[in-house]
C-alpha cells in the first residue's frame, strides 16, 4: 500500500529505521497513520502493529495522530473515489487509544476532520487537539482547509468536558487556559 500511494517517500523498514535511530539518539518523535485511500482493516492494524512494537522497543513516541486520506487534490483522487467517513476516523481514535496503550498521546485531528468531529474525538480516545497550525502544508496541500484560533480549540475542549493546556513538543505543560 505505501508504495502505491507514495511512491518517492522511504520505505516502511527506513520509517522504522529512521525512528528508532531518533529514539537511540534520545530524540522523541511522533507516529501518524493516514487512512482511507483504499487500505484494508488489516493494513490498517499492521501500521499499528509497527508503531506500537517500536514504542515498545524504544519507548521514543510521544503521540500517535491517526488522519484521513484528503483525496481533492492529490494524484490518487480519481482513484480513491471514497473518503473515510466520521465515523471511521473516530473508531480508528478509539482502537488506536486501546491498541497503543503504550504511547500516552493520541491526538484528534482538526486539519483533517474539521472542529465538530475533533471535539467528539476527544470522547473517543483522543487527548490533545495538536495547536492552531500558524503555517501547515501537507494536508492543506491535499484539500483540507480547515482553520481555527487558540480560543476556538479552548472552547471546543471546555465544551467536550476537559480542561484545555498549553504544552510543548515533549507534552510538558506550560499554562492551563
Amino acid at each position: 500500500m505505501r508504495h502505491r500511494i507514495s511512491r518517492l517517500k522511504c520505505s516502511t523498514q527506513e520509517w522504522i529505521d529512521v525512528h528508532r535511530t531518533a529514539h537511540q539518539l534520545g530524540m522523541r518523535t511522533t507516529a501518524t497513520m493516514m487512512f482511507g485511500c483504499g487500505e484494508t482493516l488489516e493494513q490498517r492494524m499492521n501500521h499499528l502493529e509497527l508503531v506500537r512494537n517500536l514504542q515498545e522497543e524504544t519507548g521514543g513516541f510521544t503521540a500517535f495522530i491517526p488522519w484521513t486520506f484528503q483525496r481533492a487534490n492529490t494524484a490518487l483522487g480519481h482513484i480513491v473515489k471514497e473518503e473515510a467517513t466520521a465515523v471511521e476516523y473516530l473508531e480508528t481514535l478509539a482502537i488506536s487509544r486501546i491498541y497503543l496503550d503504550n504511547i500516552e498521546n493520541v491526538q484528534s485531528s482538526w486539519v483533517t476532520q474539521g472542529l465538530k468531529t475533533c471535539q467528539l474525538g476527544l470522547r473517543f480516545g483522543g487527548n490533545d487537539v495538536g495547536s492552531i497550525m500558524i503555517e501547515e502544508n501537507v494536508v492543506a496541500a491535499a484539500g483540507a482547509h480547515h482553520s481555527t484560533t487558540e480560543e476556538e480549540l479552548r472552547r471546543i475542549i471546555r465544551d467536550a468536558g476537559f480542561i484545555p493546556k498549553q504544552r510543548d513538543t515533549l507534552y510538558r505543560t506550560y499554562f492551563l487556559n
